[in-house]
């Protein structure tokens, strides 16, 4: 029997065999799901505190169900079925731990005792069906590992049903503000990926621009020719005397210039990787990671592209002859192109780490093209779009390097402060290479570091007019240019999966990089999650209100109040789970569980990593049950559904300004432009609702709680209109003095000896109310019908 995951990929392999004795199922996803703890138990239904921690030795499964609502159960007693007499089960699922999974756990619930091989279909066109038999073939125990990845797959599962289980219900029930009141989501992955984001969160909004300065100097050659040399060092000058001193030398310098030609090769781009893959997709088209992981899917299981869930970004050595075939495929269809595709004995192999093939790419090799390429009108328009780009990056792979002929000018200055450079660079293209394929779109798609500052680029003038080496020059007057630095740039839906997978690019201290190296595949350092669950990781912290989507066609991710406050409260209770670096770590730990090479040491390992986790999430309670609950949220959650959000009015954020500055708060971010943050912060710290701070006394203990501005400007109000001599001091310090005030003085009564004035005609003479006994009470009309009341 064949167990595939999906009927399409069943129909690609059935024209390789017709054998009576042989029948093929498809799964179509995972057709079990882990239970509900209520389903387990009743009493783990209800959230208590008391009740936890919830650990199981095995996840109970049950039937799932599809997308439109509709049982597994028939198909799981199809596949019972057609494994009656069965001796021998092929898993031709999508290669991966995933893939695996969907197989191995049907066939153990249903008991399965017979032989079992792996097919890894790492494409479906003929040629690669062809190999995957003969590799199979050639390996005996393809099942057995094959077990090993379905125990790391079923021991991620595992961690994440105990740790989201126990900890979202812990965090949120012990924890959580009292202002906040939807669950506070916690993740084996989501929770390190949000700390990840938070951390940047923090350096962005504490960062302060300082002023840097370059020394501009005009230089005339003795044969006329003009230029501008500049002094520009790495080490950047904030200091604006030194760069004045600098500018004060140049502008007297006069001298040879020393000038530098050599050729730049400029090598293709890497090939595409799953999650590289996706940022470039958000870059050109503004695609969401989901949606370029579903097209990529959909051209794999119709034949065109290879697997795509796939970390590496190389090719086997072993392919490097497919390359001429597949590039003539891909061109057949691609029409006319700005370069003509190589012949047989024109195409580039380019090996080692920084070419394209390498002996031993990991589980899964980059994404590219295959013999069979897509007719026109033969797939959708977007996920041409996608083929597209991935042939013209494999045929990029193949051409020659590009060459530039740079040209550097530099004259030596000698200045107080010890001689400094000044130059300029120009480059010109000599030889276009792979880049005559992209146009102008080759330098655009340079890809800079997520979550860095832009680097300063290097001085440059494009062409610079000719000058010899030697030639005399004499300088100018030379100018001190001001910028200014830039915080750390956000990262983006389309890179953060990139982020996730290569964590190694966001540290600086170089032993914590060497933490995250990968001594197995040095190609693929250690990172958080899987390629085949990144995607989904985004789309749950911004569900949960942690995080939100900025504007733009490759949104940028900013982390909210809440998103900053669940990660406090996490670090301060249990770090670990706050630590990315940490978590990649253990993550590298469990992918030894599908690296072992027999069913009994992937079984041990995993027994291991089930105890470990269940001593992790006991642990977890334990520090969670000593924990104090946050007393102050800085922020509130933003609304649910992602509408356009309403704006405070007028009242209510010089409300909160005035109550800020007399308390020494800091106004949370989106205050002004969001009611419901504005009004979690007067709830917060105004009024009777909130018992508040209290101010320090002289004597070091806490004084009486001080009245609201509203409070006091009312109270002004009655003492003008009663004629008062003015507030009493207490009045004007204490809550409870002034409300007695308002208390006594709000009547009906008017001052003697003052008319009232008259009323509209039709309206009746009411008697007025005395204000509620709130912190900000509701003044009454003036008969003006002017208002002097707090905000609402």
């Amino acid at each position: 029997m064949f167990f595939f995951e999906k009927p399409s990929a069943m129909r690609q392999l059935q024209r390789f065999f017709r054998s009576p004795s042989t029948v093929c199922v498809a799964a179509e996803g995972h057709l079990l799901t882990a239970q509900e703890p209520g389903d387990v138990r009743p009493e783990w239904k209800p959230w208590h505190f008391d009740a936890l921690p919830i650990a199981l030795d095995t996840i109970p499964v049950a039937c799932g169900q599809g997308r439109s609502g509709q049982s597994h159960a028939p198909k799981i007693a199809a596949i019972r079925q057609a494994l009656a007499g069965v001796e021998r089960v092929i898993v031709a699922t999508d290669p991966g731990r995933e893939g695996s999974m969907i197989a191995w756990e049907v066939l153990e619930h249903l008991g399965y005792r017979g032989r079992i091989d792996r097919l890894r279909l790492g494409a479906l066109d003929e040629v690669s069906i062809r190999r995957a038999f003969a590799q199979m073939a050639a390996e005996p125990e393809s099942g057995e590992r094959d077990y090993a990845a379905y125990l790391e797959a079923l021991c991620r599962q595992y961690e994440d049903w105990h740790l989201g289980l126990n900890g979202t219900r812990a965090v949120s029930l012990r924890l959580r503000p009292p202002a906040f009141r939807e669950p506070w989501r916690f993740g084996g992955v989501q929770t390190p990926t949000l700390a990840l984001l938070a951390d940047l969160e923090r350096r962005i909004r504490d960062f302060v621009p300082r002023d840097f300065h370059k020394v501009a100097l005009p230089v005339t050659v003795e044969d006329g020719a003009e230029l501008v040399l500049w002094h520009a060092p790495k080490e950047r000058i904030f200091d604006p005397a030194e760069a004045e001193a600098i500018r004060a030398a140049a502008c007297s310098w006069r001298g040879p210039l020393a000038v530098e030609q050599k050729d730049v090769r400029r090598a293709p781009p890497k090939l595409f990787s799953k999650d590289t893959l996706a940022r470039r997709c958000a870059k050109r088209f503004g695609w969401d990671p989901q949606v370029t992981a579903r097209h990529a899917q959909d051209l794999y299981d119709r034949g065109f592209l290879s697997y795509p869930r796939t970390e590496s970004e190389h090719l086997p050595e072993s392919q490097a002859r497919d390359a001429a075939a597949v590039i003539a495929a891909s061109a057949a269809v691609l029409g006319a192109l700005p370069v003509a595709a190589p012949d047989a004995d024109e195409v580039v192999i380019r090996r080692g780490p920084r070419g394209h093939y390498v002996k031993d790419p990991g589980e899964h090799h980059a994404i590219v093209p295959l013999r069979k390429a897509p007719r026109p009108g033969e797939v959708g328009p977007e996920a041409w779009r996608l083929w597209e780009l991935v042939a013209k990056g494999f045929l990029a792979a193949h051409l020659p390097d590009g060459i530039d002929a740079r040209t550097t000018v530099a004259a030596e200055v000698a200045t107080p402060l010890g001689p400094r450079r000044f130059a300029v660079s120009g480059s010109v293209v000599t030889v276009p290479g792979w880049r005559a394929l992209y146009g102008a779109e080759a330098d655009a798609d340079a890809e800079a570091v997520p979550g860095k500052a832009r680097r300063d680029d290097e001085p440059s003038a494009g062409r610079l007019p000719p000058v010899r080496d030697g030639a005399a020059a004499e300088g100018g007057e030379a100018t001190v240019e001001v910028s200014k630095t830039e915080p750390p740039r956000r990262i983006t839906r389309g890179e953060m999966p990139v982020v996730m997978g290569r964590l190694i690019d966001q540290v600086e201290d170089p032993q914590i990089r060497r933490a995250l190296e990968n001594p197995v595949n040095p190609n693929e350092p250690k990172g958080l999650g899987t390629a085949a669950t990144r995607d989904a990781v985004l789309p749950k912290l911004v569900k949960s209100h942690y995080v939100a989507l900025l504007g733009g066609k490759d949104p940028a991710i900013e982390v909210t109040e809440v998103g900053l406050a669940f990660i406090d409260a996490v670090r301060r209770v249990f770090p670990a789970y706050g630590d990315p670096v940490g978590r990649a770590v253990f993550e590298s730990e469990l992918a030894e569980i599908g690296r072992a090479t027999t069913r009994v040491e992937a079984t041990r390992r995993a027994d291991a990593f089930r105890a470990r986790t269940r001593a992790r999430v006991e642990a977890l309670i334990e520090a969670v049950a000593g924990a104090e609950r946050l007393a102050v949220i800085p922020g509130a959650p933003p609304q649910a559904g992602g509408g356009p959000r309403r704006a405070p009015t007028a009242a209510m954020v010089g409300f909160a300004t005035s109550l800020a500055a007399r308390k020494g708060l800091r106004l949370p971010r989106g205050l002004k432009s969001d009611a419901a943050i504005c009004r979690a912060f007067l709830d917060e710290h105004a009024g009777a609702r909130a018992a508040g701070p209290r101010e320090p006394a002289p004597d070091g203990g806490t004084s009486a709680r001080s009245p609201s501005p509203a409070m006091l400007r009312y109270a002004a109000s009655l003492a003008r209109q009663k004629n008062l001599p003015g507030l009493p001091p207490e009045v004007e310090t204490d809550f409870a003095a002034c409300r007695r005030f308002l208390d006594a003085h709000a009547g009906p009564a008017e001052p003697e000896g003052k008319a009232a004035p008259k009323r509209p005609a039709g309206r009746t003479d009411k008697p007025k109310r005395a204000p509620r006994a709130t912190a900000a009470p509701r003044p009454r009309r003036g008969r003006s019908g002017a208002e002097n009341r707090p905000p609402a």
